[in-house]
């Protein structure tokens, strides 16, 4: 008899988890909603109290930290009408629109439904979303700031667009499975604040797990796409490219970094020390840049202490003939730039000792912009600009690999080596 192909261990977790799901999706799916029916009715809002502009105002800041913007805005000409694909392991994903048309957008939609989209994730239709909207983060948001960002949403420009329906694999194509995920790896409710800690800390704090939603990149994730439980902020892997570790890792994380220098990178996208990337490019343009200098510090104040969570991998030095091919590449295409000690220009050029991005454990956002080449993000903060050529068409995958093994492992930074077939990969991935 012909068998077949060997199941792993992880094949067949997955497996099992799927049957999971979709068991409790069948089993609770009566009394799922009977429950949150009955939740609803005893947190029934009250009539709608016309909003004040400073509820408005709230929300719109609000809106920014979300960055609500940049998932919800396909079209410039039609902001918030939604429509962008986003990607995820399983599948595309199509942002809804967020304007007040009322046909498809949210003209037509009660506080109430609004309220259980963001604190339960159920859709006006009561199907369940996707994780790819943050409502496991939205849930810690206060009804307060729920009903401000409702109210600010209600002011834009109606925009009639219905986005496509989503593009997932089986058998997350069923929506029914996201009643399993969300019995698994969902818990709704509020943030509490920690009295132990600082107004300011506390903000931070409700920014980045609540509206901001840092983890939904900076965080890795399990085969399901859920945070990976003990690792948060421990960086993550995003349309090719890796989201850096946010907490107090000493290589690629922000231990070297102070409160001032967050500051500073979330203001303008770029410090002494780094410069924001393709993806943290948008962050920065349409939300991190315009937000309030009270809630960018709070945010830095709460990030920078986060303690180191997972070790850093041990590195293992590359070979010294390694190391001398890939500093006469870095001699003869790098160093005009970022000279010969690496130090670059800080906030044109960025410095390349010490720096955390550049050590990550995950290698591809470095490789992304070795081969592609890179443009300084310009903020009305750092309004001067910078660019880097790329370097796809100009070296071959094994040079790619030594130049990077080399800025990785040089003047005092260790990272894990990068190959080749690394490269090659990363290369395909365009």
């Amino acid at each position: 008899m012909v068998q077949g192909p060997r199941r792993t261990k992880r094949t067949i977790l997955a497996r099992v988890l799927l049957c999971t799901a979709f068991a409790v999706g069948e089993v609770f799916a009566v009394s799922e909603v009977f429950a949150v029916s009955e939740g609803h009715a005893q947190s029934k809002v009250e009539p709608t109290v016309q909003p004040t502009a400073e509820d408005i105002a709230r929300g719109k800041a609000l809106a920014d930290a979300g960055d609500c913007a940049s998932c919800h805005t396909a079209d410039p000409a039609k902001p918030f009408a939604g429509g962008k694909r986003i990607d995820t392991p399983f599948g595309g994903i199509y942002s809804p629109n967020l304007t007040p048309d009322r046909e498809t957008g949210l003209g037509a939609w009660s506080d109430d439904e609004f309220y259980r989209a963001l604190r339960f994730g159920v859709a006006r239709d009561g199907s369940r979303y996707y994780p790819a909207f943050p409502y496991p983060n939205f849930t810690r948001l206060t009804r307060q700031d729920i009903f401000a960002i409702r109210a600010y949403l209600a002011t834009l420009t109606p925009m009639s667009h219905a986005p496509r329906a989503p593009e997932l694999r089986w058998p997350f194509n069923y929506r029914v499975v996201m009643r399993g995920w969300n019995w698994l790896f969902f818990k709704p409710g509020i943030l509490m604040p920690d009295q132990q800690k600082s107004a300011e800390w506390n903000r931070g704090r409700y920014l980045v797990e609540g509206v901001a939603h840092c983890g939904a990149c900076h965080t890795p994730k399990n085969m399901f796409g859920a945070d990976r439980r003990g690792q948060a902020y421990g960086g993550g892997r995003v349309a090719g490219m890796f989201a850096p570790r946010l907490d107090g890792a000493e290589r690629g994380g922000l231990k070297s970094w102070s409160v001032e220098d967050i500051t500073e990178y979330l203001q303008s996208g770029r410090n002494a020390r780094s410069h924001a990337g393709e993806l943290m490019s948008e962050v920065v343009v349409n939300s991190t840049s315009v937000m309030s200098d009270g809630d960018v510090r709070a945010i830095a104040v709460y990030l920078k202490d986060l303690p180191a969570g997972a070790p850093e991998p041990k590195v293992t030095p590359p070979q010294p003939s390694q190391m001398a091919a890939g500093e006469k590449l870095y001699n003869g295409a790098c160093i005009a730039c970022h000279e010969a000690d690496g130090s670059g220009a800080p906030r044109i050029y960025p410095p390349l000792p010490g720096n955390a991005n550049l050590q990550s454990a995950d290698a591809s956002s470095t490789l992304r912009i070795i081969l592609d080449g890179a443009q300084t993000l310009t903020t009305p903060r750092a309004p001067n600009k910078g660019s880097m050529p790329a370097y796809a068409a100009k070296m071959t995958d094994q040079e790619i690999a030594d130049v990077t093994n080399y800025i990785r492992n040089a003047w005092g930074n260790a990272a894990p080596l990068v190959t080749a077939d690394q490269v090659a990969k990363a290369r395909r991935a365009k």
